[in-house]
């Protein structure tokens, strides 16, 4: 595996960049969840969400304590009646969760968002109120 040349030493897997580029150009999924497994320190995907989800669905794959990265494809109609979609990226970080993980997960929150080509909207929660359906809704008018 090849090791990353950031400070933070954080890999990707290729199934990362996969996964997202599917999502991107196919639209193959709804959404894709990413956790970091700390004792290989990479990040991998978590959960794949099938195009019929919905950000509820979504919004339950996230751990009430523990820290994720996602991926989410938002379709929305713009007051002039035209269908568009915005790719959000969230960094999921709860108040609850541990103290080194949300450290690991805001330092290498940059690298990782940089190896997804195509993310359009970056938002951070600590609690879902910080993701609701009307900040997603806010953030991509």
């Amino acid at each position: 595996m090849e090791q990353a040349n950031s400070a933070s030493g954080m890999a990707v897997h290729d199934d990362c960049k996969l996964r997202f580029l599917e999502l991107k150009a196919k639209r193959s999924f709804r959404f894709i969840v990413f956790k970091i497994d700390e004792k290989i320190q990479q990040v991998a995907v978590e959960k794949l969400g099938q195009t019929d989800e919905s950000y509820e669905d979504f919004a339950a794959s996230l751990p009430a304590n523990e820290c994720r990265y996602a991926v989410f494809d938002y379709d929305f109609t713009t007051e002039e009646n035209c269908q568009k979609s915005k790719i959000f990226f969230i960094a999921w970080s709860p108040d609850t969760s541990r103290v080194r993980s949300k450290m690991l997960y805001a330092s290498s929150k940059d690298r990782f968002k940089r190896e997804l080509d195509g993310i359009q909207v970056e938002l951070q929660a600590t609690d879902p109120s910080e993701m609701s359906m009307d900040i997603i809704k806010g953030r991509a008018m």
